[in-house]
């Protein structure tokens, strides 16, 4: 990101070419701040329009622009003429106006696009007219990484020589705005910057700017690129990260930590009020130990990764909901060992074949298989002990597609078939019926003698 305030003497402007339209001649001015470049676009008459306010408020001389012509303008001489004209024209302006920078020759040139100061100053303004109304109606905000590089860079400068001194253009007012935020989101992209070369995804930032943000959203861009999470630890309870390229939870939670290790941190840097967390999107292969490091979580979600194993869940006592949709389960082995009293587990879209592995977890309530291997009705016999169990989801499986599928499925409940949601749905009146016929045959089959309550249905 440009900063003029330290590239003073490495800053070119050059206008290489003109470009005709239907009406009128466009010329292209490159500028150059250290290792940032962009494009403008002027008319002749924009020139005209800057250097009248140069010369009535900044002391440029009057007569260093070049002048109009009505006859002949448009001819590639004349034209050529003029791009190099106005090129010593801009390149002596900005020269002369290098310790002062108005802001009119700023804007003229998109350093308010660009530019740290300038581009703080814009937002400044904003804040200033618009953000009490921003902050009544939500106290959500999106930022770029962009925006964020430049907040974090300035809060590293004393006050410049050149800011403005106007109070709506005041930095505070952007720090001001920020620390007031609940929710906010950070959307990064691979793609430059307007006409820049500037990648926002290339950018570090801190966000110590944040003091109260309860919903903090990471999205679309590398979290090492945050050196300083300040003090959002102490204060987020509803973390999401999503396509960061992942490998590991550590990345993010410990994204400002040299080692990344959770063995050589403390206290501060626990997550404790972080009761949510969405990992979804991401290259996450193994859960690791990062997860201890959000010690109440109750809700965690790592769709579309890479996993195919539990791990380190069991020092998550809190942990109610867990959904690992889109992975790469192909079997839920003992997972009474590696949960504690879970009540949700979202694993559609995964390889999973049996359900033995869920026959222990007695405080399940919900599970949704859609879209995996199961193939026998068998297999329901290892869940339908579960006290707890009312929704279950088996859509998309070979077993859905076996004749009188929902009534033979939940016929394997017993008398605890009218709790049950199969599939989103809970059992008509017909369907019960049909269950009840099938239990007393099979009792019947099994030697036994069937007993009835009043309210059920009696048979011939």
């Amino acid at each position: 990101m440009a900063c003029f305030l330290i590239n003073r003497h490495d800053t070119e402007i050059a206008i290489p070419n003109a470009e005709k339209n239907d009406n009128f001649i466009v010329y292209m001015i490159v500028v150059r701040v250290g290792s940032i470049s962009w494009t403008v676009h002027h008319r002749y008459n924009d020139f005209v329009e800057l250097h009248e306010k140069l010369v009535s408020d900044h002391g440029v001389a009057k007569d260093i622009l070049p002048p109009k012509k009505m006859i002949g303008n448009r001819e590639p001489a004349f034209i050529e003429k003029r791009r190099g004209d106005l090129e010593v024209y801009l390149k002596s302006v900005v020269s002369f106006l290098q310790r002062a920078m108005p802001r009119e020759l700023a804007l003229f040139l998109d350093f308010h696009l660009y530019d740290i100061l300038f581009l703080l100053q814009n937002l400044a303004m904003h804040f200033f007219v618009d953000g009490d109304a921003l902050l009544q109606m939500s106290k959500s905000s999106t930022f770029s990484p962009f925006q964020l590089h430049a907040i974090s860079e300035r809060l590293k400068q004393p006050c410049p020589p050149i800011e403005t001194v106007d109070n709506r253009y005041d930095f505070s007012h952007v720090l001001d705005f920020c620390c007031q935020l609940t929710d906010v989101t950070v959307k990064g992209s691979n793609e430059p910057v307007g006409t820049s070369n500037i990648i926002p995804n290339n950018l570090l930032f801190e966000m110590s700017a944040f003091k109260t943000v309860e919903r903090l959203n990471l999205i679309g861009f590398p979290v090492s690129n945050i050196f300083s999470i300040g003090i959002l630890r102490n204060t987020v309870s509803y973390l999401n990260v999503q396509y960061a390229e992942l490998k590991a939870i550590t990345q993010v939670l410990l994204c400002d930590d040299l080692h990344k290790n959770v063995i050589y941190t403390g206290e501060s840097h626990s997550w404790k009020k972080i009761v949510e967390a969405n990992f979804s999107h991401n290259e996450i292969e193994t859960i690791d130990e990062g997860v201890k490091l959000m010690p109440n979580i109750e809700q965690l979600t790592l769709s579309d990764n890479k996993i195919g194993a539990l791990s380190n869940l069991t020092s998550l006592p809190h942990l109610s909901h867990l959904s690992l949709s889109a992975n790469c389960f192909s079997e839920a082995n003992d997972f009474h060992m590696k949960l504690g009293n879970i009540r949700y587990i979202d694993l559609s879209l995964n390889g999973i074949s049996s359900l033995q592995g869920f026959s222990k977890l007695y405080s399940l309530e919900g599970l949704d298989l859609t879209s995996n291997r199961i193939s026998e009705l068998s297999e329901i016999k290892h869940i339908s002990g579960l006290p707890c169990l009312e929704n279950l989801t088996l859509t998309g499986n070979p077993v859905a597609v076996v004749v009188d599928y929902r009534v033979r499925a939940l016929e394997q409940f017993g008398g605890r078939a009218a709790e049950i949601c199969l599939d989103n749905e809970k059992p008509s009146q017909k369907e019960l019926d049909t269950v009840a016929v099938l239990q007393a045959i099979r009792i019947v089959k099994e030697g036994r003698t069937p007993t009835f309550s009043p309210e059920a249905p009696t048979f011939p």
